[in-house]
């Protein structure tokens, strides 16, 4: 009995961590295309103090984690936190490359959704499927299967689709999104695939060298980032900041938007620790879907054409398709 109790636990936590992701990858592309495009009323608030400000919400965050997991003794989180930040330069120097870049992917995000809808972007983001398997290869020299590679060009052939432009858009598209807007968001989404592969492949690299939590590892990312994200505000807002403030047309859709960025990274976290590749995907696909409904009859930005679905149909497919032979992979060699 206490084992089927716990085969239903865990069944039950990892279709519950799946539909969490779901709805944080789905809710954070809509809210962050919504508030940077489509609200009409109030400024609209500067993305640099949002990575900012979701950089600090996801320090605190994981000081709770950490906590907790130490019992909630205060003196032992002190002790930890003084000898994995003040007592360790040499990881922290290591890991303020990886938070440099997330850093710089973060803002990207928000140029991205600034000039693309939310669907094209939902599918061409898993370009960071590719990167981060390129970049597996040449890091970690890990070994991709067959079809592995196959869906990694059905992949591809899949973005090509969707980035295809088609003479039949909607005056809608047409009017919301120039081409030189769609160029520029193209540009960063592609920018930030890279990004994502590099520091998922870094930080993958780091922690197999470390015991200690993913939890301090992404309060020691924190840090940085808010280095980083501060100078950034330094360099690209520091005008807007002194004139209207640092919170400048925050209302609560941003702090939404703010907290769902905050917490993406902790929910993956708990996918990979209670999910796997399959279901990842499938989580993926959803997610795909939803913001394209979503996009054409609530938001209207968007109206898809039959070259949008075939490639939105081959990458979804390709995601499936990759994640089922690294499953099935670890499954082999766990037998």
């Amino acid at each position: 009995m206490p084992g089927v109790l716990k085969s239903l636990s865990s069944s039950h936590l990892k279709y519950v961590s799946l539909g969490v992701l779901v709805l944080q990858t789905t809710s954070l592309v809509l809210t962050m295309r919504y508030s940077r495009t489509l609200q009409s009323e109030g400024l609209v608030y500067l993305a640099s103090s949002a990575v900012v400000s979701a950089e600090l919400l996801k320090i605190a965050a994981c000081i709770v984690l950490v906590f907790r997991d130490l019992s909630f003794s205060v003196h032992s989180l002190n002790q930890v936190l003084k000898e994995e930040i003040f007592n360790s330069p040499l990881i922290m120097l290591k890991l303020a490359v990886p938070s440099g870049i997330y850093t710089l992917q973060n803002n990207l995000l928000y140029v991205a959704l600034s000039n693309l809808d939310a669907a094209t972007y939902q599918v061409t983001y898993q370009l960071k499927i590719l990167t981060t398997a390129l970049f597996s290869v040449s890091m970690l020299g890990k070994r991709l299967g067959v079809y592995q590679w196959l869906s990694l060009v059905i992949l591809m052939m899949g973005i090509v689709l969707v980035q295809w432009p088609v003479e039949g858009m909607s005056k809608t598209s047409q009017k919301d999104l120039s081409a030189s807007s769609q160029l520029t968001g193209l540009l960063a989404v592609l920018l930030a695939c890279f990004s994502s592969g590099f520091a998922g492949v870094y930080f993958e690299k780091i922690l197999k060298d470390s015991k200690q939590s993913i939890w301090v590892r992404n309060i020691q990312l924190g840090l940085f980032g808010l280095i980083f994200g501060l100078v950034g505000v330094f360099l690209f807002d520091r005008s807007k900041v002194l004139e209207m403030g640092f919170f400048q047309g925050y209302n609560n859709l941003t702090w939404t938007v703010v907290t769902l960025q905050a917490l993406g990274g902790l929910i993956i976290a708990a996918v990979i620790k209670y999910a796997d590749n399959i279901l990842k995907g499938f989580a993926t696909s959803i997610s795909i879907i939803l913001s394209t409904l979503i996009s054409y009859f609530l938001l209207k930005d968007f109206s898809p054409t039959s070259v949008f679905f075939i490639g939105a149909m081959l990458v979804i497919a390709a995601t499936f398709l990759y994640g089922f032979e690294g499953s099935s992979a670890i499954c082999s060699r766990k037998e």
